[in-house]
This record gives structure tokens, C-alpha cells and sequence, in this order.
């Protein structure tokens, strides 16, 4: 197998890597290699991409559930669309 140095790395990530390496029980060159594997294979579909719910369970809240409601009986573009006819229409809106 090819041997990979690398140079000049930030000292917090170093301590982080460690930090990884220890809390999972391996060398911090075995972690290294995990990384590389995880962030390059994935990528190249050469090894099975993350299960649905670590997608999901990675997602970042986006905000409350109320925010997307969606009204289906209205398409998405004319719900905005009615919205703004709907203002331009009501009284006393200055014109």
C-alpha cells in the first residue's frame, strides 16, 4: 500500500484527530485513514453511502414544523403568487 505524509497541519486539528483516534480505540493513523476512506469512497461510490437515517439524524434543524406547512391545494409558486394578488387588492393598501 502507498504511504501518505502530511504536513503542516493545524496543531487543534491534530489534537481533535487525537482526541477522535481515542474516544473509537484506534491509532491516530488508523483514524486518518477511516476519514480519507469515509470522505473520498463515498464519493467515488466504491463503498456504501451512509444509511437513510444517519442522513436524516445528521440534517440540521431548519427550523420549526409550522414553517412547512404547505397548503396542497394550492401549487407552490401560486401560493406566493395569490399571496401578493391578495395584498395588492385590499383596501387600503395606499393606491
Amino acid at each position: 500500500m502507498a504511504q501518505l505524509i502530511v504536513r503542516n497541519i493545524d496543531e487543534a486539528l491534530v489534537r481533535l484527530l487525537k482526541k477522535r483516534a481515542g474516544e473509537r480505540g484506534v491509532s491516530m493513523e488508523e483514524e486518518h485513514r477511516r476519514i480519507l476512506q469515509a470522505a473520498l469512497a463515498n464519493r467515488a461510490g466504491s463503498e456504501k453511502a451512509e444509511t437513510f437515517w444517519e442522513m436524516l439524524t445528521a440534517m440540521p434543524n431548519a427550523g420549526p414544523d409550522e414553517w412547512f406547512i404547505h397548503d396542497r391545494r394550492l401549487p407552490g409558486r401560486a401560493e406566493a403568487e395569490l399571496n401578493l394578488f391578495e395584498e395588492s387588492e385590499s383596501p387600503g393598501n395606499g393606491e
